[in-house]
């Protein structure tokens, strides 16, 4: 395997998409739809005065940003799940197989191929990404690390389409199919860590001292419903320090969770005079914050802590886990494609041609 032959098949895919001329449209709505979602989000904002939203910035980007994400899902699926068996019902995926160029060139170069097309468009928000600087409450390291992650995140997306086009033989039903697993990473993942969570709860004894206010004379508290002393309860109290796994592969977990909390140190110049802090207002920092607490504590235990001077002590992070599943599926994925693509084939599928 050689650089060169990947990036043999790489250029030819991407002579493909630009003779086809639809990418360009693909790239403007694109754009056209973040700038109108990014004019109407700080239209809204701008609703609200100065004095009580001061970072408007940082709703601005976190709110962007998984924008961004979810549109990104929508697209990047269609970048590679006809890659190979658009090849194959054109009779050209044959003629490289019959070349010198080794299965995982191939793989790796119409890979190549689609995950640089998805990072064109990851690059189209860049100028509305400044933008959102520009208004405050947004950190520079901020920005880098969501757009690696996000990067990253749309690279796995590509090499599992990738390999739903290499292993079915109609482009149809392997589009559909690359979109289902984008489903079911991101919406998938919420419904069976809600059921696992419901599952797993468990029965708990809780008890609370109960003080009856003061009574006239001879009166008993029992006349009332007034117990005094200990009071025991059972409750249901759901454990999600057992099954925050399950909600870690979720793209927008990881999105939000691997966004750096901004400093809350008074000294700090994104920190707001009248007492509103930027990290409040914060959507990416709000929603990784939930997600470690999920993973700190079982749900209805108190997982506020605090050092020696108040500061709140976040969890464990749960995006390091997220991404590396990932990350693991999309070569997982790559690994299969380049099996797929060996020859000489010992079985054909159904209807699946040669050349």
């Amino acid at each position: 395997m050689t650089g060169a032959g990947i990036a043999t098949v790489a250029r030819q895919e991407f002579r493909l998409r630009i003779r086809a001329g639809r990418w360009k449209w693909l790239l403007g709505a694109f754009f056209l739809v973040l700038l109108g979602f990014t004019v109407l989000l700080r239209a809204a904002l701008s609703q609200v005065s100065e004095e009580d939203l001061q970072f408007k910035g940082t709703v601005l980007y976190g709110g962007l940003m998984l924008f961004v994400l979810g549109l990104a899902l929508l697209v990047v699926p269609a970048l590679a799940a006809q890659s190979v068996n658009g090849d194959r019902e054109r009779g050209t995926l044959a003629t490289l197989q019959v070349t010198r160029l080794t299965p995982a060139e191939i793989a790796l170069g119409k890979f190549a191929a689609a995950w640089c097309t998805a990072l064109v468009f990851l690059a189209l928000t860049l100028p509305l990404v400044v933008y959102a600087m520009t208004q405050d409450g947004v950190p520079f390291v901020r920005v880098v690390i969501l757009t690696l992650v996000l990067a990253l995140l749309l690279g796995t997306t590509c090499a599992t389409s990738l390999w739903w086009s290499a292993v079915l033989s109609r482009t149809t039903t392997s589009g559909v199919l690359a979109y289902i697993t984008v489903f079911a990473l991101s919406v998938g993942t919420l419904i069976v860590f809600g059921l696992a969570s419901a599952v797993t709860a468990e029965k708990v004894t809780e008890t609370y001292q109960n003080e009856c206010p003061p009574l006239p004379p001879g009166v008993s508290g029992d006349q009332f419903g007034c117990v005094s002393g200990p009071v025991s309860y059972q409750t249901t109290r759901a454990r999600t320090d057992r099954t925050w796994w399950l909600l870690a592969p979720n793209p927008f977990v990881v999105l939000a969770d691997a966004a750096p909390q901004i400093p809350d140190e008074s000294e700090d110049p994104l920190e707001d005079r009248m007492g509103v802090r930027a990290q409040d207002l914060d959507p990416l920092g709000q929603i990784g914050r939930q997600v470690r607490d999920l993973r700190s504590a079982p749900l209805g235990e108190s997982v506020l802590v605090e050092d020696d001077a108040g500061n709140r002590v976040e969890g464990a992070s749960v995006w390091p886990t997220g991404l590396a599943v990932n990350v693991a599926l999309g070569a997982l994925a790559l690994w299969l494609t380049t099996r797929r693509l060996r020859t000489p084939t010992r079985k054909l599928a159904k209807g699946q041609r040669v050349a």
